[in-house]
């Protein structure tokens, strides 16, 4: 049958429509295929204050006033009462190596920040090219052009714009901003462990010169003993034995004289290393217990507990930045939209280059969708889920471990008070011992070795009570560390305001 041209015409538009349609339908499948992303989701759960037994209020109007001061102050060292440990906790602030390399780190984060954040914005290049060519006479150049040399010269402008349709570009930032953060508060939570360490050994100090004192007494106590068991022996009222006995107890004390001038110089050391410094500056001069105050801690942990750790907001942001490289996986499995454009001037012999028939340009879209990848972007998308689920567990166990840490310096802090008022009882008894025998020497009631033997006891206890006293300020210290060392988060950026706070920090 013959088919009139109009006829013809109508059936070659409505195979073009069908296939549109059919070639839509196929798209459509294969995009609903390329994403699919069913079975893949995070199982760990963070722990928040109601399953860590965290109250969220304070229980009284008056603890609410006095909220401010659950947790130590930015400088709680200094309530201490010590001017020259002052000094020396920020000398280690400011001079740790340690502590800048940690710096490092954090401004490295934050450029990676920058270079992320790039990518979401066009991008533009230029090119010049001058070059003179031989061309070949044996290919696809005709005469006169084949066999001969010419100069050639291109100056374009390229350009590109990748387009954020399913959150790859906001996901990788956000990924970026998590590890920033994150490095930010590890060099925080490093600078509070500094300054917690820094005291420890400045106490450690202070307990090694006051144990010096107290054995330098027990040194000369013994020297009188064994001199009185000589002047026994040469009247037949003791023996040989309590001679070598007595000796025996002087050497002893020799002995713990030089452990402690050992360890005096081992703390120096470790203090000077914490300093950032080979050895302690001249003027620094060794502290005694007696010049320290006792801390003022609480020990009750609440809700925002969790917000005053340096530690704990590093891992939080860990997840964070783990969310985020879930979110740049699950946008891999859509299409990739780019605009691309190229315009410049190009030409065959120099004389013609910036004239106007060199003009060339071209701009338009370029799609890429991914149709079969063998599992890979799955794989990928599992594996970064994985990754927020280890995140998530690291947190809950810094947060675990945060709280069994806190309630051990404050269980230390408690025990030491009550093992210290029991010490001073002990210490007023043998004190009490060691006057009444002072008192019978006196009168002539009783031997000097008797007042000699209770002065005995009396050092004893008193060296007793040195080791309680450091341990107390030590768990004090420790307690401070725990309950965040004063640390204060800073606001947390958004993906739009980190270039404003590069910008501060750099005229800062």
């Amino acid at each position: 049958m013959k088919r009139f041209p109009g006829a013809l015409a109508a059936d070659k538009r409505r195979l073009v429509c069908r296939a549109g349609v059919a070639l839509a339908a196929v798209c459509a499948a294969l995009l609903t295929a390329c994403a699919d992303m069913q079975g893949i989701t995070t199982s760990a759960r963070l722990r928040d204050a109601d399953a860590l037994g965290l109250p969220t209020t304070q229980a009284s109007d008056a603890n609410a006033q006095s909220a401010p001061d659950l947790f130590p102050a930015a400088d709680w060292w200094k309530a201490f009462g010590d001017p020259q440990l002052d000094r020396l906790v920020e000398q280690a602030l400011s001079d740790n190596p340690s502590l800048h390399a940690a710096a490092a780190r954090v401004i490295k984060a934050q450029s990676a920040v920058g270079i992320v954040r790039a990518d979401d914005w066009p991008q533009f290049n230029g090119e010049l090219n001058a070059q003179r060519m031989q061309f070949q006479k044996n290919y696809i150049y005709p005469p006169p052009y084949g066999g001969s040399q010419f100069n050639m010269g291109t100056l374009q402008l390229n350009g590109g714009w990748e387009l954020d349709f399913f959150g790859k570009h906001s996901g990788a930032i956000a990924a970026a901003i998590g590890q920033a953060r994150a490095t930010e508060a590890e060099r925080d939570a490093a600078r509070v462990l500094l300054a917690a360490n820094v005291v420890r050994a400045y106490i450690q100090w202070a307990r090694i010169e006051d144990q010096r004192v107290v054995a330098e007494r027990m040194l000369a106590q013994r020297q009188q003993i064994l001199q009185l068991v000589h002047d026994r022996l040469q009247a037949g009222l003791d023996t040989q034995m309590e001679v070598r006995q007595n000796e025996a107890g002087r050497a002893d004390s020799r002995v713990q004289m030089t452990a402690l001038a050992q360890q005096a110089d081992t703390t120096r050391n470790a203090l000077a290393a914490l300093l950032g410094q080979p050895r302690l500056p001249d003027d620094v001069v060794a502290p005694h217990l007696a010049g320290f105050k006792t801390l003022a801690l609480p020990t009750e942990l609440s809700a925002d507990w969790l917000g005053r750790r340096a530690d704990i907001v590093a891992a939080r942001w860990r997840v964070e930045a783990a969310e985020g490289n879930v979110q740049v996986a699950k946008a891999q499995f859509y299409p990739n939209i780019n605009l691309a454009g190229v315009i410049g001037l190009q030409s065959l012999g120099l004389s013609n280059w910036l004239k106007g028939g060199s003009l060339e340009w071209n701009v338009g879209p370029a799609v890429r969708l991914p149709i079969f990848e063998g599992g890979r972007l799955r794989a990928n998308l599992r594996g970064q889920t994985a990754d927020v689920d280890a995140a998530i567990e690291d947190y809950n166990a810094t947060v675990i471990d945060a709280m069994r840490d806190t309630a051990d310096q404050a269980q230390a802090v408690k025990s030491l008070g009550e093992q210290r008022e029991q010490q001073e009882q002990a210490l007023t008894a043998a004190e009490g011992a060691y006057a009444i025998a002072q008192d019978r020497y006196r009168v002539g009631l009783g031997a000097y070795l008797n007042v000699l033997f209770a002065e005995s006891t009396v050092l004893a206890e008193r060296r007793q009570m040195v080791d309680l006293q450091a341990q107390a300020l030590m768990a004090q210290a420790s307690l401070a560390q725990a309950l965040g060392g004063g640390w204060r988060p800073s606001p947390a950026p958004t993906v739009g305001d980190h270039d404003n706070r590069e910008k501060t920090a750099a005229r800062n």
